[in-house]
């Protein structure tokens, strides 16, 4: 599982950061049917394995921040044996992933009190938290639209509106990704998710850096949710992942280059807030 969980990574086949960090902290229950002799090979073992997932993404904090406080859970203090080794794993990710899920509901229902009824919002790619915003609005009677960009190359959009499309009380209508400067004219509010926050820089999927500033420049306001274990402290170096080029053109690059970054960067002075379970942060 380890393995496989590494190459989903690596591929992005999980898109959401902090879905990513549930699955890699999950994956480490592969160390649970490996048989360690001695507590040392048990914890080089959880090590090997933790390092090979962070490794999968430098662009995932939710990914690295987790599997250090996995790691730290288990380690710190050494285990006597391997079976208490084991019990703290069990532990620990049981913890991070009910912590992480948790945040992502709480940081989700505050947000989704900045919906009124009858609002127009626009979203980008495919964020968890976003989605699960929306569902608590449903859920507490709000009606709304929203438009979803296409989120191009990987086409994330396109499962939102699919997503959108089987709960009640919400319009959906996918659009291409220049068109959002132009329909934000009809939006009410933006919301994003968030990769992570480095200083007062939000890393997200690639297209969110335009949209952002155009809603600026429209006064229409943007709210960036997201659990707070995405903001970054010391020990964690942002990377940008160079995606394949096929996803943008089929065809062999011949004569010409193709740069398909994965993530861009906004500055936290073009948003009005960023809503998290501890609160909201406004700009």
């Amino acid at each position: 599982m380890i393995d496989e969980t590494v190459r989903e990574i690596e591929e992005l086949q999980t898109q959401s950061s902090s879905v990513v960090a549930v699955k890699a902290a999950r994956a480490l229950g592969d160390l649970f049917d490996r048989d360690h002799p001695t507590v040392d090979e048990f914890l080089i073992d959880l090590e090997r394995s933790s390092a090979a997932l962070r490794r999968a993404n430098h662009s995932h904090a939710p990914l690295y921040t987790s599997q250090d406080r996995i790691v730290s859970a288990v380690t710190d203090p050494e285990p006597e044996t391997v079976a208490e080794g084991q019990e703290r794993l069990e532990d620990a990710i049981e913890a991070v992933v009910s912590d992480i899920e948790s945040s992502k509901d709480t940081a989700a229902e505050r947000a989704a009190t900045l919906i009124d009824d009858g609002d127009t919002v626009l979203t980008h790619a495919n964020s968890s938290t976003v989605m699960a915003t929306f569902d608590h609005a449903l859920a507490a009677g709000t009606t709304f639209s929203v438009y979803a960009t296409e989120s191009r190359p990987r086409l994330l959009g396109r499962r939102t509106v699919r997503q959108l499309a089987e709960r009640e009380g919400c319009e959906a209508t996918l659009i291409v990704d220049s068109a959002a400067g132009h329909l934000l004219a009809d939006c009410d509010r933006v919301f994003v998710g968030m990769n992570c926050l480095v200083g007062d820089v939000v890393y997200n999927r690639i297209g969110t850096y335009q949209i952002v500033a155009a809603a600026a420049a429209r006064d229409v306001p943007v709210s960036v949710v997201a659990a707070s274990a995405k903001f970054v402290g010391g020990g964690f170096e942002f990377e940008n992942t160079e995606r394949p080029h096929p996803e943008v053109i089929r065809e062999p690059a011949d004569g010409f280059a193709v740069a398909n970054p994965g993530y861009d960067a906004t500055p936290t002075e073009f948003l009005e807030s960023i809503v998290t379970e501890n609160g909201v942060m406004e700009f």
